[in-house]
């Protein structure tokens, strides 16, 4: 075994030595470039003049290749080595591989002409096992491999696929394809499907490299999704505007209703840097109802998103919608989620944050539907408001606290029958001052507070229940004085040994009391303020917030010990002797000393209050009252792969619960399940509805995974318990390959009289290649 080890220029020895059996490096003078050194190892080697002969197990390292073969001549002064038999080539920027029966290669230039072969760019393998280094694996065969130059290959009556080989799930064969600068084309070239051939495709390309994208068409969609929408065909063109941006844009014909649009535009800059685009249209031919009426569901949907970090302190937001119809969203949205949402919301603004202090200019535009009979919408927009923020810091040296928030904003609000005069200009200052104090796991924190509210027109003072809004053009100066008090005594706490607990571990179980005591005063005539948003509906309030917090720790199985488990003042960590959260109970009710609020409250109708929004999702003042509901919350983590949550609201003074949400997610190996169960039994809007009377239950069952090779299958429905009938429903389907699979799946809406359709879908994706289909990934249920 001979090992030699030289610059490119430097001859090898003429002598060899057969009899050494183990490598040898002789030291010769550095080259220039140390990347180009070669080594070169066999069992013989010959030398006449600056040809090379090398005998079994030659193996050759050169420029990040590695040639093997077992016989090969080779030609010092050209670099070119010529093999009669097998010959391999591994190694590159690329992982490049190639073995062939016969062929020849120039080191020095990278080029090649090989027979017989099977390769690949971006596999590697090892002892253990395949690994792809790129997003954009590329295996191919050839009758005839012809190399370039670097990345750059013509296959002759090969084919190419990104499977394993020599038995691939699926292939391209074609008489030729080029690979070069990133890319691989193919010419006239059939696929084939587990060796079946599909479609004859007379162009066709992909990239090699992960950074490379190519404009294109995309695979077309041939499908039939129901009776409203027809059968489907469509296609979209993709274009790649630079190497952080690309945009699609595509159409579908739907045979029953018409041309459906789409574009799609993203962008990934520096950082969290962003922005993309999402617009869908339907230009709708319409249908006649049974009453004979004309009826047109098409509208648009646009949506942007976007980020921009200006420096470390700065950024620009922005999240905007656009919807031209509910009716459109319900009618032809996919996901029920969305089909059944009826607000549009858009908000952008940019931000500083520096050192405790942050300021903004905000904008943003409210658009929710509030009677879906009727069509009945609110629209209300600030453009702009300017807000201030100063966190909470101390006076000097002393315990005192003080915190400030100021906002300037222009208002508009519109609704059915009323729209504000203009834009309203609102001035709002709020400053704080507390006094924390903490002492033997006690704490208490007292707070005073001033909060000024301008406005430059306002809402003409009425005594009957939620009348028609008349603005007048007199200013508005609310001042309100606001006095707290939070209370929170020591955690209580006591440990269960594992010899004491029924379930074998160690548990710590802990209750945290608190109280809090708020008083507001000033707002003498709450029905003078035009409403925009919670700045709005401050009130006057005499309240006492009071409840408990239980929670139960088990430690986890092998766990070590740690003396103090218990963090802070509130709860255990995690990470502090295995203990870790299972059981959460909040329970919190107010007692109101001021049942009116001031005279704030109009009888028969929601009040919508400060001090109960974030309290209960139930807008549970329709008269005076002197008790809320209690509100309990109950989570239990039974294991990493079980949760359960039981949300409730019990009203005293009615009697019966308000509301009850039940959530159970569940996974068991390849099994996995999910119910949530929604209780509504609330004040209505108004006198004439004065109950909002829902209950809802959701099903998802499902075996597999998004990845799992072989069989997977999922079930979803949303149930109306009211009416007894289903408002949707899903069923997939899925069955992978190697390297390819197919999904299938029938869904089914029922949204009353806008929509009542069954769809069928399907998707066939080909692993790092892209997917055929009207089925995507986003919607599927595993």
């Amino acid at each position: 075994m001979h090992a030699q080890q030289v610059p490119t220029s430097a001859p090898l020895p003429d002598n060899p030595t057969p009899q050494l059996s183990f490598p040898v490096a002789q030291p010769v003078a550095p080259a220039a470039d140390a990347s180009r050194k070669l080594t070169v190892e066999a069992d013989t080697m010959t030398r006449t003049g600056d040809e090379y002969t090398l005998v079994g197990n030659v193996e050759i390292h050169y420029n990040g290749y590695i040639v093997t073969a077992e016989k090969l001549s080779f030609n010092q002064e050209t670099g070119v080595v010529l093999s009669d038999g097998h010959i391999r080539i591994t190694g590159g920027p690329d992982d490049e591989y190639i073995a062939a029966s016969h062929g020849e290669a120039n080191l020095k230039q990278e080029t090649g002409r090989f027979y017989d072969v099977t390769g690949s760019l971006g596999v590697r393998s090892s002892a253990k096992g395949t690994t792809y280094t790129t997003a954009n694996p590329f295996l191919f065969t050839g009758r005839e491999i012809i190399k370039h130059g670097p990345n750059n290959y013509e296959v002759l009556n090969g084919t190419v696929t990104s499977c394993q080989l020599p038995n691939p799930d699926w292939r391209l064969a074609s008489k030729r394809f080029v690979v070069e600068n990133g890319q691989a084309r193919g010419y006239n070239s059939v696929f084939k499907l587990l060796n079946l051939p599909v479609l004859f495709l007379p162009y066709v390309t992909h990239p090699t490299s992960p950074e490379e994208r190519t404009s294109g068409f995309l695979i077309p969609t041939l499908s039939k999704a129901g009776s409203r929408k027809g059968y489907i065909i469509g296609e979209q063109i993709y274009l790649k505007l630079s190497r952080s941006a690309d945009l699609t844009v595509g159409s579908e014909y739907f045979s029953v209703r018409g041309f459906s649009q789409l574009v799609a535009f993203r962008y990934k800059g520096a950082g969290q840097n962003f922005l993309t685009a999402h617009y869908t249209g339907l230009l709708d031919r319409g249908y006649h109802d049974n009453n004979g009426n004309y009826v047109n569901q098409g509208g648009q949907d646009f949506l942007l998103s976007g980020r921009r970090d200006l420096d470390e302190h700065t950024r620009m937001v922005a999240n905007v919608e656009y919807l031209s119809s509910y009716v459109y969203r319900e009618a032809f949205n996919d996901s029920f989620n969305q089909a059944v949402s009826t607000d549009v919301v858009s908000q952008a603004f940019i931000a500083h944050q520096k050192n405790g202090v942050s300021m903004a200019l905000f904008g943003d535009r409210y658009q929710g539907l509030k009677n879906v009979t009727t069509g009945t919408q609110v629209r209300i927009i600030r453009a702009p408001s300017l807000d201030v923020d100063l966190i909470e810091r101390h006076i000097g040296t002393s315990p005192l606290v003080w915190s400030f928030s100021a906002s300037a904003a222009g208002l508009k609000r519109a609704q059915q029958n009323f729209t504000t005069g203009g834009v309203v200009e609102r001035l709002d200052l709020h400053p704080q001052l507390s006094l924390p104090v903490h002492f033997a796991g006690w704490t208490v924190r007292p707070v005073l507070g001033f909060r000024n509210t301008s406005y430059t027109r306002s809402r003409l003072s009425s005594v009957i229940p939620g009348p028609t809004p008349v603005q007048i053009d007199d200013p508005l100066s609310r001042s309100v004085f606001e006095a707290g008090l939070e209370f929170r005594p020591p955690v209580l706490t006591r440990s269960f040994a594992a010899k004491d607990f029924i379930f074998g571990r160690e548990m710590k179980h802990t209750v945290e009391p608190f109280f809090n005591y708020r008083y507001v005063s000033g707002v003498n005539d709450y029905t003078r303020t035009l409403r925009f948003d919670v700045t709005d509906v401050v009130t006057n309030t005499n309240e006492f917030e009071y409840g408990v917090t239980q929670r139960l720790f088990f430690r986890k199985k092998d766990a070590p010990v740690c003396d103090e488990e218990l963090a802070g003042n509130t709860r255990l960590t995690s990470g502090c002797g295995g203990m870790a959260e299972s059981v959460r109970w909040r329970l919190a009710q107010k007692h109101f000393f001021d049942p009116g609020f001031g005279g704030a409250v109009s009888n028969g109708r929601r009040n919508i209050f400060e001090s109960t929004l974030d309290f209960s999702g139930i807008a549970f003042i329709t008269q005076p009252r002197e008790i809320s509901p209690l509100v309990s919350e109950l989570r239990v983590r039974i294991s990493d792969k079980t949760d359960v949550e039981w949300d409730v609201n019990y009203d005293f003074g009615q009697h019966r619960f308000t509301a009850s949400n039940v959530f159970i997610d569940e996974h068991i190996g390849q099994y996995f399940g999910g119910l949530s169960f929604a209780r509504l039994n609330a004040p209505g809007r108004f006198l004439t509805s004065p109950i909002s009377d829902f209950t809802q239950l959701r099903v998802l069952l499902g075996y597999g995974a998004p990845n799992k090779k072989g069989f997977s299958a999922a079930v979803n429905s949303g149930i109306d318990l009211n009416v007894g009938q289903p408002q949707y429903g899903a069923i997939q389907v899925s069955y992978f390959w190697d390297c390819c699979g197919f999904s299938a799946e029938y869904r089914k809406f029922e949204l009353g009289t806008v929509r009542n359709d069954n769809i069928y879908r399907f998707n066939f994706s080909l692993a790092n290649i892209g997917s055929a289909g009207n089925l995507r990934r986003a919607e599927r249920l595993f």
